[in-house]
């Protein structure tokens, strides 16, 4: 089969760090064009300042994968559904649920497809992790996720931003892992939101879900952590503790520690690739869906205003 032709949106930092190796590092992709206002672009790589400009002057482009932040992704998508090219959207795959939800319509209506890409579900423990969990009893659940903004968001101001998401820019990381790894649904039962008194977002949060067989799952989340930085999720089980770290790429049970190397974007790229070749979709709201119910129920904390 002839390469899906493929268009980068937003060349910010995730962009050149790991799509562009990623489709770079799969045949089954071509790399036909980049769009940014601001960004030069690649060299040798056709390159517009909008993606209005690329769908009106070429070069043709079967799919898109949308690198900007969450609050103007919908327009984008759409405009990109509307001539039945593929969308690959970024964790958040939107800014809220209601988009998200008209989006995976008008895929469906158009027969392209539409794949909201949850990079986390794809490192190296995760598909042992969830395959372990399976077969045990669930007794707790602690997800810690402490990292350093200044350190991993330098100057991103949309994350502070309504629709940024803030600490659960990252957050939802864990929540994408453990949605997936879990045997049974969880809902939100509490949360405390911390934002610093000149944003809009939080830059910490305490939540605690239960899931459906009564098993009290927490989450620590916070953006202020210097030093070593945790991703880490700890099952307790009739069986022993799971532990997954690094964000999920090294997991631990009974038996042993596995480690193995990052391949979270090669991942996202073939199944983004096979969802293509088989006219499906993969649309899965519920990280975010958790996110909303956090700022939904959460009761907000302020603190000192955050300088950058």
């Amino acid at each position: 089969m002839d390469p899906i032709r493929i268009g980068v949106v937003g060349m910010g930092k995730i962009a050149r760090d790991q799509h562009l190796p990623a489709i770079a590092g799969n045949g089954a992709f071509s790399l036909a064009a980049t769009v940014s206002p601001h960004d030069p672009g690649m060299p040798g790589v056709p390159h517009h300042r909008s993606l209005e400009a690329l769908l009106d002057e070429g070069p043709a482009v079967d799919a898109v994968a949308l690198c900007t932040p969450p609050q103007v992704r919908y327009d984008l998508a759409a405009l990109a559904l509307k001539s039945g090219i593929h969308v690959f959207l970024e964790k958040p795959p939107g800014a809220t649920l209601a988009e998200v939800a008209a989006l995976s319509a008008r895929a469906d209506k158009v027969g392209a497809t539409l794949f909201a890409g949850w990079h986390s579900r794809f490192a190296a423990g995760v598909a042992p992790a969830r395959a372990w969990l399976a077969e045990r009893k669930i007794e707790s659940v602690s997800v810690i996720w402490r990292e350093d903004v200044r350190v991993w968001h330098p100057g991103q101001a949309w994350i502070w931003e309504p629709g940024g998401l803030g600490v659960f820019d990252p957050g939802i990381n864990a929540l994408s892992i453990i949605t997936h790894i879990l045997p049974r649904p969880f809902f939100l039962k509490s949360a405390t939101l911390v934002l610093p008194a000149n944003r809009a977002a939080p830059i910490a949060a305490d939540l605690e879900f239960r899931d459906t067989a009564g098993a009290p799952i927490s989450m620590d989340l916070d953006w202020r952590q210097t030093g070593p930085q945790s991703w880490d999720i700890i099952v307790e089980t009739d069986a022993g503790t799971l532990k997954l770290s690094h964000g999920g790429a090294v997991l631990t049970i009974p038996s042993g520690t596995q480690h193995s190397e990052d391949h979270e974007y090669p991942g996202l790229y073939g199944r983004f690739a096979t969802l293509i070749r088989g006219g499906r979709s993969d649309v899965d709201t519920d990280p975010l869906r958790l996110v909303a119910d956090a700022f939904l129920r959460g009761r907000r904390e302020i603190t000192d205003p955050f300088h950058d």
